[in-house]
Order: C-alpha cells, then structure tokens, then sequence
C-alpha cells in the first residue's frame, strides 16, 4: 500500500481528524497535518489551505483550545490541545462513522440473491 496515491477525503471529516490527531496530545497547527499523515500511514493528505481553516472553526466551537508557544525550530506557533467538549464531539462522530461505515460495508457486501 506504500506506493498508492493518497485517498481523498469525504466530506465532513477533516473536523473529526483534526479531533483526534490533538487527542493524542498537544500539536501546533502543522504538527496536526503530519500527525494525520502518520497514523493514516500517509494515506491521507491533508492541505494546509483545509487545515487552518479547520482548526480555526473547532476552536470557536469549543472543541479544541490553542495556546502560543514555540515550535521544535525555536518559532512561534499555536498549539492545539481537545477540550472536554471536543472529547464528546470525536466521541459522537466516531461513533457516527462507524455506523456509517458498517451500512456501507453492508450494502457491499449484498448479493444478488439477497435482493
């Protein structure tokens, strides 16, 4: 799978991967980019010109917190920690998606003769 274009992402679920990715601790906004690529096993590839924004509107919704501080090369950079609010909020669309995810799997796995 190493050698595979990365996959596009579906609409609505940068918010929830951005949640995650600061759920497993403290990042500045491209430290978030790189965290998506890494547990995605950069199968997913995440624009800066999507990012920020992102990051931007989960802030103002509560969900994640950002402080300024400095980046490993010494710059000054917002880091981004979840709140408890943005906890129920991956928890919820988690949730969400895994149950999307399993009717998807359903209907493709249909056979002709179930119809």
């Amino acid at each position: 799978m190493a050698n595979e274009t990365p996959l596009d992402l579906l609409q609505g679920t940068l918010d929830m991967l951005v949640l995650k990715a600061v759920s497993l601790g403290p990042l500045h906004g491209y430290g978030v980019l790189l965290r998506i690529q890494q547990i995605s096993q950069n199968r997913l590839e995440i624009q800066q010109g999507s990012l920020y924004p992102a990051l931007y509107r989960l802030e103002h919704e509560g969900w994640i917190a950002g402080e300024w501080g400095q980046s490993e090369n010494k710059r000054r950079a917002r880091f981004y920690r979840l709140t408890a609010a943005g906890r129920r909020r991956l928890d919820a669309e988690a949730k969400k998606w895994n149950q999307f995810a399993d009717v998807i799997a359903g209907i493709l796995r249909t056979a002709p003769e179930e119809v």
